[in-house]
């Protein structure tokens, strides 16, 4: 942290707030709202004397509230810029002038009550989003007593109660006694891996912070009785295994099963109740202190940075990367990157390992000084675009404006757009050409493949990233599969125009099949939502011609999914061999019938 408020290259903005993102990779206009920090960071010197006088006492949240700080404070040892800040909404001395003491005895006169919030633009080429973690907060929990009992406390509590910085300078003590205690207990998974409180993931970190944490109990206290109330431990990172038994040789005494009742002895102990599942009974332990190791979960802020630059977010609510392994730092919007506890829960090590993948993929984008654009993008044809919107609708990076009120023809902007063709499906008079990918091209191939027996054809519509990509580690891995199948690719499912559908089942396909990625893991974002609605419409217009609706099928199958494919296509041929030739007959007598009115 201190190396970067000394680079020359790096520019600190501290106390602000990102409020708008704008435009594109190469060109993004990031809003920041700078709050004022009353105290000047250039003339401050730390020396403390400001904080000293401050009348005004508040938990310390840096200490998790286990001390105190004045309104006046540093946030943390080391912060950067080692300057003071005044949090306005405690203090005495502003408007009017009450205290103003910290003013008084500070000898730089670095105190400016009369600093404002103030708005900065900054122009910038790409973006890392690195937003942290939340830990969860276990007072929901209060089976275990953490709002009743002073003795309970949670891991991050913990930490700072034994850290060498922390309120008792690492001496570790009961916060109802301020005895130190004799046995301690922690219980794993609090707040994690559980479908009725707290998320279902698994945190990552918790089990090895407690392998840790009693680690360092048994090196300063080593006759200290220790118990960890768990579930599995998951000990897997490098060397973690070898940490985990070297705290078992030490005596700490790993239980498996998680308490059921917590409940306070007369003297500020805990005694807890816990069914052993290795031995099958129910066993009462007495502890001093109990620590609950809480899982950790996405920042609060996730939510609306996910919103500002038009991102994804897993099930858990962390944000999702473009691919889990071939792009595991990049957002599916070109120029975006993860870093850290944003993506997923990690160690300090996973984080830092991600953060430098972050900036080598930042510093890979940008060094050239220009960036060079996919040539599958979208074309709008201006002379019968009716300047709908439709196509702006469904774009999902916001790469196409279009000013419906003045009748303006839609622009797209090509840097933006990632080649989906979304647009080009969704547009009703057709005046989207998707490079490289046109209608025409994708019209002769689908002629070509049914030019001859196309009642024994399966015609395939297959997602460039996933489907197309799974049938390719099906053919690599040699599982067998109908050789009938007549693979279409296209860069994504939302490029399946409904004249292609109709234009199938008019050359005589008696199954056709559009395929993709699974929903939530698209590599546009969200345009295979674009593709359910579709195909629901195409079904809906099939029953009403007589045509059977379960002849165009949707699957979702994903690149490392060589086996689903492989099924998906026997599944495929065995509804193929259900429609007979009299069906076809008839469907391509009713297309060339509409098609003639």
């Amino acid at each position: 942290m201190t190396d970067a408020g000394r680079h020359p290259g790096i520019k600190l903005l501290t106390l602000s707030e990102v409020i708008d993102v704008k435009g594109y990779v190469g060109n993004f206009e990031v809003k920041i709202l700078k709050r004022a920090r009353y105290v000047s960071e250039k003339d401050c010197t730390a020396c403390g004397e400001c904080a000293r006088v401050c009348p005004v006492v508040r938990p310390d949240e840096f200490n998790a509230g286990l001390s105190s700080r004045k309104a006046v404070y540093s946030p943390f040892p080391q912060a950067v810029p080692s300057a003071y800040a005044i949090n306005i909404n405690e203090c005495l001395g502003h408007n009017p002038v009450v205290c103003a003491k910290c003013s008084e005895v500070c000898e730089k006169k670095c105190i400016n009550f009369h600093m404002s919030d103030e708005e900065v633009v900054e122009k910038v080429g790409s973006i890392v989003v690195a937003t942290g973690l939340e830990p969860y907060d276990p007072t929901e929990l209060d089976e275990y007593g953490y709002t009743r009992f002073e003795n309970v406390l949670s891991s991050i509590e913990f930490e700072r109660l034994i850290s060498a910085g922390g309120p008792t300078r690492g001496e570790l003590i009961r916060p109802a006694d301020r005895k130190t205690p004799k046995s301690i207990g922690f219980i794993q998974c609090v707040g994690s891996r559980s479908a009725r409180k707290g998320a279902s993931h698994c945190s990552n970190i918790c089990c090895m912070n407690t392998v840790k944490s009693s680690l360092v109990l048994k090196e300063h206290y080593p006759d200290m009785d220790i118990k960890v109330f768990y579930i599995d431990i998951r000990a897997f990172g490098k060397g973690f295994e070898d940490l985990y038994k070297k705290s078992r040789s030490l005596g700490v005494h790993y239980i498996r099963g998680l308490p059921g009742t917590v409940m306070e002895n007369d003297g500020g102990g805990i005694r807890v109740a816990v069914e052993n599942s290795a031995t099958g009974k129910i066993a009462f332990h007495d502890l001093d202190m109990l620590v609950l190791a809480v899982g950790i979960g996405p920042s609060k802020t996730t939510k609306k940075i996910q919103e500002m630059l038009g991102l994804q977010l897993s099930p858990e609510g962390f944000f999702l990367e473009a691919h889990p392994k071939l792009q595991p730092v990049d957002a599916a919007t070109r120029g975006i990157f993860f870093a850290g506890c944003a993506e997923g829960p990690k160690d300090i090590k996973e984080s830092v390992t991600q953060g430098s993948a972050a900036a080598g993929r930042a510093v890979r984008l940008m060094h050239r000084g220009e960036i060079l654009s996919e040539p599958i993008t979208a074309e709008v044809i201006p002379d019968t675009c009716k300047a709908c919107g439709k196509c702006a609708e469904v774009c999902p990076y916001g790469a196409i404006s279009v000013d419906a009120k003045h009748k303006i023809p839609a622009t797209i902007n090509p840097a933006a757009c990632a080649g989906c063709g979304t647009c080009a499906a969704e547009c009703p008079f057709q005046s989207i050409l998707m490079n490289h990918f046109t209608d025409e091209q994708i019209l002769g191939q689908v002629d070509t493949a049914l030019a001859k027996t196309p009642d024994s054809k399966i015609l395939v519509f297959a997602c460039n990233w996933c489907s197309y990509a799974g049938a390719d580690y099906a053919g690599v891995s040699r599982l067998q599969y109908p050789s009938n199948v007549r693979l279409i690719r296209t860069m994504c499912s939302g490029r399946v125009d409904e004249s292609f559908i109709w234009n199938g089942f008019a050359k005589g396909a008696p199954i056709i099949l559009v395929s993709g990625c699974h929903i939530g893991d698209c590599h546009y974002i969200n345009a295979n939502h674009w593709t359910v609605k579709r195909v629901e419409k195409i079904r809906k217009k099939m029953a009403k011609l007589g045509m059977r609706p379960e002849r165009l099928q949707l699957e979702w199958i994903s690149a490392a999914e060589g086996g689903r494919f492989a099924k998906v296509m026997s599944e495929m041929e065995a509804l193929r061999q259900g429609v007979n030739a009299e069906e076809i007959a008839e469907t391509v007598r009713l297309l060339n019938e509409a098609k003639d009115h």
